[in-house]
């Protein structure tokens, strides 16, 4: 089953003659849609016929067997999905920093976030270059026909983020979206993995940046509550933080603009730094790791919105001068997991 997966990978990645590109908008959006549909129910089949072998037998090499199963069934229904997308659409991608990744590590991967695009244009990047991206996920996603399931057989982790009013309310939950991390860094530990966290927390938007009243031109504020938490659980096993820069010449769009053609080109730039001691410690109890940690990231998101900047004035689009760089210490505590 594995070697006959990883064919589908492979073949589905060595490009295509066929090229449809040609049809009006609208009908490709169409057609995409139905093959990103039929690709999902065909590898769901296989995928929960393996988590329903994973759950039933009580056994930890059976457990760790289809695991690798689901992620093989999870990488071909990526691949295809890749496979179908340059069918119908001509995107020009220029992805820069991906040539030292390795298949056997174990990474951490940061990127701003603008549109669920973002999700298709990483697993077009990384497909078979790094483990399989797992990202943490809001708990209400579960409920989302088909997928909902998938992401709890590939032991996605879902997170139930609490309000610090809702917490005074409700005392005895405190600390909990603290213990989900915790048991889904534990399973991550067993096989080499991707760990993806979008650090702001939402897509960017204009009403957003405006109402946080971010220092950054083209990104809201990190939230570091949720890296500094991986990091601290997972830091003596991961081999690098991979620090993704996703830029839209065009401006971002949606699904439906990304399947009808409407996103012309890509630009992805990769960054890997290594994991080292200063980055790991307690950030909810210690204050001076806390800020000092807080100083990290404020510090590499000011370095991220610059490089969009630049990124932006090499295709012509350059907008307003990139703002200083500040360090929030203060607000940095408040933010949580995920």
């Amino acid at each position: 089953m594995l070697p006959y997966l990883r064919s589908i990978s492979h073949k589905m990645l060595t490009g295509t003659d066929i090229m449809l590109n040609f049809l009006p908008g609208p009908l490709k959006g169409i057609l995409s849609f139905l093959c990103y549909l039929i690709n999902t129910m065909v590898m769901c089949t296989m995928l929960f016929t393996v988590a329903l072998v994973k759950f039933t037998v009580p056994l930890a090499s059976c457990r760790i067997l289809c695991d690798k199963w689901l992620i093989a069934v999870a990488t071909a229904w990526i691949s295809v999905n890749i496979f179908h997308s340059r069918i119908f659409n001509r995107i020009e991608w220029d992805v820069r920093g991906v040539d030292t990744l390795e298949m056997q590590e174990w990474y951490l991967v940061l990127s701003n976030h603008q549109s669920w695009m973002d999700i298709l244009v990483l697993h077009t990047v990384f497909n078979r270059k790094i483990p399989f991206l797992k990202f943490f996920l809001k708990k209400e996603l579960i409920w989302v026909p088909i997928l909902g399931l998938a992401w709890w057989a590939l032991d996605f982790p879902f997170m139930r983020r609490y309000t610090r009013k809702f917490l005074e309310k409700h005392p005895h939950l405190k600390g909990k979206d603290l213990e989900s991390t915790r048991n889904a860094c534990e399973k991550f530990k067993a096989l080499p993995i991707s760990i993806m966290n979008f650090v702001e927390g939402t897509r960017f938007t204009s009403a957003k940046h405006e109402t946080q009243n971010s220092p950054y031109q083209h990104l809201l504020k990190p939230r570091a509550g949720g890296v500094a938490f991986v990091l601290g659980a997972m830091g003596e096993h991961l081999n690098a933080v991979i620090d993704v820069t996703i830029v839209y010449p065009q401006g971002a769009d949606n699904f439906w603009g990304f399947m009808s053609g409407r996103v012309k080109k890509i630009i992805v730039d990769v960054e890997v730094m290594p994991v080292s001691e200063t980055m790991m410690g307690d950030f909810f109890n210690d204050a001076d790791f806390r800020e000092q940690f807080c100083c990290w990231l404020n510090g590499l998101w000011q370095r991220k919105d610059a490089k969009i900047q630049d990124i932006l004035g090499e295709t012509g689009n350059i907008g307003d001068p990139v703002s200083p760089q500040v360090c929030f210490k203060r607000k940095c505590p408040e933010n949580r997991p995920g």
